[in-house]
């Protein structure tokens, strides 16, 4: 077995978080691999974090997040366990993140779960209709929808992107991380972005050239 050095052992620490004695083990059990270490360390976080899940999150912080000067803002609330932890540099530098995220990705809810049926019935439709038209066999396009609306879910809901400081990991995968190294659940709730002019009509910059040309006037 290869020999697990004191740096290795605080590389390791330092990009999980995990405790010393917890990363000094994770070389051990992976035999020196760091990457490896790093998975093992993820699986028993997440073991960590699915006890914590149960307990409630009923402080946190409420965060905004402004992008793109001033053309896209996030509201997000994040929660967790006390009030202590809420002001602490690694709660607030994991909600800063998770609204910086919401600002570049565009989630449309931040879980399954939370996106209406109709939206889901509507994006079923369109699936079926495109299989359907793509000429595969009828025995098996129920089985292709189910996999196109699987992929829908996982790039527009929040905990299932790919983090975009880090697409090797999801947002829950960040969540649980988090939630082992601070030692607290902690639960995204909700999020509200804003997208200057979303959803007006503008006029074309084109059409308002070609009418200052006509009028003699630069546009």
């Amino acid at each position: 077995m290869a020999e697990i050095s004191a740096q290795l052992v605080k590389e390791l620490r330092e990009k999980s978080g995990a405790g010393m004695m917890d990363c000094k083990k994770a070389l051990t059990e992976a035999g020196g691999d760091f990457e490896k270490a790093v998975d093992w360390l993820r699986q028993k976080g997440l073991a960590a974090a699915q006890k914590k899940s149960a307990r409630a999150a009923s402080e946190g912080t409420v965060m905004s997040y402004i992008h793109a000067g001033g053309k896209i803002g996030v509201l997000v609330e994040v929660n967790c366990e006390t009030d202590f932890v809420a002001k602490t540099d690694d709660f607030r530098v994991l909600v800063s993140d998770v609204a910086m995220h919401i600002a570049a990705a565009a989630p449309i809810s931040v879980r399954r779960e939370d996106v209406p049926a109709a939206t889901v019935e509507r994006e079923r439709t369109v699936y079926r209709q495109q299989v359907i038209e793509s000429g595969k066999p009828a025995n098996i396009v129920d089985k292709i929808v189910d996999g196109k609306i699987d992929k829908f879910f996982k790039e527009q809901c929040l905990l299932e992107q790919q983090f975009v400081k880090n697409p090797d990991i999801t947002i829950q995968q960040l969540l649980t991380e988090r939630i082992a190294k601070i030692g607290e659940n902690l639960v995204i709730r909700r999020f509200v972005r804003f997208q200057l002019g979303e959803g007006l009509e503008k006029k074309s910059d084109d059409f308002a050239a070609e009418v200052a040309k006509m009028s003699g006037q630069k546009a």
